[in-house]
């Protein structure tokens, strides 16, 4: 079998219609059905996985959980694992109010990139897109590809979901992977798609349909990791770390 891996969206387990059944359904990953199965599959057609999942928390009194994106490997291991760093909570008064630290837990570091069949992989969750900060300390430990599985709403993904993922390859001048939750999940949520594959010059080299459709797709994508260092080469990016500090 080629070289190959597959990348899931945010949230691949489930999308809770309340705060308390997202808290509920979450189960740790290697006694939850759905991690077990994907497990089976990897090791099964020697490919490996990254998704978006929910995990209790580690700590025993809180009543939060994880938003954790897990890679398993083409032997069917969990062996890596990041918990979102940024979570969007909004409060306006007399307006939208929505908190998702009331639900989970935030992270507390930026994991290192790990080898993959497609490169050296960064790993970071949905609303991370928005933080320049993590993408650049991600490059910096040797990232080829960066991954950002979401769930963006319709709302903000219509205006920012494209740029800001282009931003980031282009300033990273690495691939960014973006497997995005889409259409109507329940009552309350739906989320806007256009599942993205970006090369390290900033074009668009893939990408799925939007909120409209509500059918499973898949695109392939070939990745280069001579183009990654060509671009690195061709427009060489050197900090100014002495002005102002190394991210």
């Amino acid at each position: 079998m080629a070289r190959a891996a597959l990348f899931l969206p945010e949230a691949s387990d489930y999308i809770g219609s309340s705060p308390g059944e997202t808290k509920s359904l979450a189960t740790p990953a290697l006694q939850s059905p759905f991690v077990q199965g994907l497990m089976e599959s990897a090791k099964q057609h020697s490919l490996p996985i990254s998704v978006g999942i929910h995990e209790p928390s580690d700590n025993p009194t809180s009543s939060r959980i994880k938003n954790s994106l897990i890679w398993i490997s083409a032997q069917g291991e969990l062996v890596h694992r990041y918990q979102k760093l940024h979570l969007f909570d909004l409060e306006i008064d007399n307006g939208p109010k929505m908190r998702e630290s009331d639900v989970i837990e935030p992270g507390n570091s930026i994991e290192p990139p790990y080898p993959s069949p497609v490169g050296k992989v960064g790993s970071c969750i949905c609303f991370d897109l928005r933080f320049a900060e993590i993408a650049l300390s991600l490059k910096r430990q040797g990232a080829d590809v960066i991954v950002y599985p979401s769930a963006f709403t319709p709302e903000t993904g219509k205006v920012h979901w494209l740029p800001l993922l282009r931003a980031r390859a282009i300033e990273t001048e690495s691939y960014v992977f973006a497997a995005a939750q889409v259409g109507q999940h329940n009552e309350k949520r739906r989320s806007y798609g256009h599942s993205i594959a970006i090369d390290p010059w900033g074009e668009v080299v893939a990408e799925l349909s939007g909120e409209q459709k509500d059918e499973p797709e898949v695109c392939f994508v070939d990745v280069d990791l001579e183009k990654v260092r060509k671009t690195r080469e061709m427009v060489p990016l050197k900090r100014r770390t002495d002005v102002y500090p190394e991210v």
